[in-house]
């Protein structure tokens, strides 16, 4: 059953596909910047272009979010959301200051942006990922809130189901622990240490579930599988995620100033973090095997499968190859990160999006799925898509192995700048994988515009 509020979903996706867009040409930028280093300077230079893809990446996939939830939760609830008037207001207010913030970024020197903007008054500019200015932070905690209040309201007045349960626990997580943004001591180690409390129980931790939930929601639509069953499958995944999630936020404690005993338990709980991925792989194959009927979205179901098995091999599998203590001396602050970070955000956050986009769009444009002709090219997207963020990573793996030879391990080692003039070949041929992945998402983009006359014609 279709819910007329749901239709507030339609602008949260198409501006963090639009936002998405913008991260891959400013990616495109750095990937050039690495080995034509002048490329743009001094208009965009690299430091500016990289605070821009990294902003862009978190700010599209909090759209993405937030427009899915605004589209699961009404059909969970079985009721019509609180208050639409609110959730276009806030979509308002969240666009404006994101984009006013892009602008600052490409306009202001950050010095001159960070005392323009109150951060003489609260210092919480200059972290990675957390560069925005304050007005910003504050707007962020303001929408959020209104947000979750709105969903909140829609979930207590219908109907309680375990999908929206944990949708809600993972999206007011999510704002909780952005309030740590707000706290920068002076002590290097002790900003580092709460910093990760925002990131690392972010995206190792509330975010996971928000991608269980969202990836229930539609294997539940597209397969027809009971409820029941795939609801004990997602209890049984977040509870591995928040096990090994929380206690897994100390691999990043291990060399910044914190006691030895981080080495142990963020080894440990660290190598255990794939489970909960191998989990939603399985799950994901194991509810199409199971399922009572064959839906006519296609691409979804493809999108939902890819999510399963990138999500294991990008945050599950080259998160454990580094994630060792004994390792991670050699292998941290290298492109191995690199390769982990582009493929596991792909693989969970991105994907999952991507997932819920194409089952729902469709349906609030009134019909079932796009055409046939759509979604081939919506399949080759997401193989256009997949197989160069697999090239990226792989890549990107080479060129930090090799770094870390010549860098840290060998007999004499090379300076940094040294090393880099040897793996530059990498570099290229990562540059030339991200041009395939954005004629990949172009074509996404194009697929929801492509004949579409003929789904209308078949319903």
């Amino acid at each position: 059953m279709q819910y007329k509020s749901q239709a507030v979903a339609k602008p949260y996706f198409i501006a963090a596909i639009g936002l998405f867009l913008g991260q891959i040409l400013f990616g495109l930028i750095m990937g050039y910047q690495y080995v034509v280093g002048d490329f743009l300077f001094p208009a965009i230079p690299f430091n500016v272009a990289r605070m821009v893809h990294t902003n862009l990446l978190i700010v599209w996939i909090l759209f993405g979010f937030m427009g899915s939830a605004y589209y699961l939760i009404p059909e969970e609830a079985e009721t019509e959301l609180f208050s639409p008037k609110l959730a276009w207001l806030m979509f308002w207010v969240f666009l404006v200051a994101g984009a006013l913030t892009i602008v600052g970024y490409l306009t202001v020197p950050y010095a001159t942006l960070a005392s323009m903007t109150g951060n003489d008054i609260l210092a919480t500019m200059g972290r990675e990922f957390l560069e925005q200015p304050l007005p910003t932070k504050v707007g962020i905690v303001i929408v959020a809130l209104v947000f979750l209040f709105n969903i909140s309201m829609t979930v207590l007045k219908g109907r309680k189901t375990s999908i929206s349960l944990v949708l809600l626990l993972g999206l007011w997580g999510l704002a909780i622990f952005f309030l740590f943004s707000f706290y920068n001591p002076s002590n290097l180690v002790l900003d580092k240490y709460f910093w990760w409390w925002t990131v690392h129980l972010w995206v190792e931790g509330v975010w996971e579930l928000i991608l269980g939930a969202m990836l229930a929601f539609v294997l539940i639509k597209i397969t027809g599988v009971d409820r029941e069953v795939i609801e004990k499958w997602l209890y049984i995944i977040i509870a591995m995620t928040l096990i090994t999630g929380i206690i897994g936020t100390g691999h990043h404690y291990f060399w910044i100033g914190t006691p030895e005993y981080w080495q142990w338990f963020g080894s440990v709980f660290s190598a255990l973090e794939p489970i909960p991925f191998f989990m939603m792989t399985v799950f994901a194959f194991n509810m199409v095997n199971r399922r009572r009927r064959e839906h006519p979205n296609k691409a979804a179901t493809l999108w939902a499968l890819g999510t399963g098995v990138m999500s294991f091999l990008g945050a599950g599998v080259w998160g454990f190859l580094h994630t060792l203590a004994p390792v991670n001396f050699y292998t941290h602050g290298t492109q191995i990160t690199a390769a982990h970070g582009h493929m596991a955000f792909y693989g969970a956050y991105v994907m999952v999006n991507l997932t819920m986009i194409s089952y729902a769009m469709p349906m609030l444009r009134g019909r079932s799925a796009n055409s046939r002709s759509s979604q081939v090219m919506e399949m080759w997207a997401f193989w256009l898509m997949t197989i160069s963020i697999v090239c990226i990573t792989l890549f990107l793996t080479a060129a930090g192995i090799l770094q870390i030879w010549l860098q840290r391990m060998g007999t004499s080692p090379m300076s940094f700048m040294d090393a880099q003039d040897q793996i530059r070949i990498f570099y290229w041929a990562r540059e030339f994988s991200g041009l395939v992945f954005l004629v990949g998402l172009v074509l996404y983009i194009w697929s929801f515009f492509f004949k579409n006359s003929e789904a209308q014609a078949a319903e």
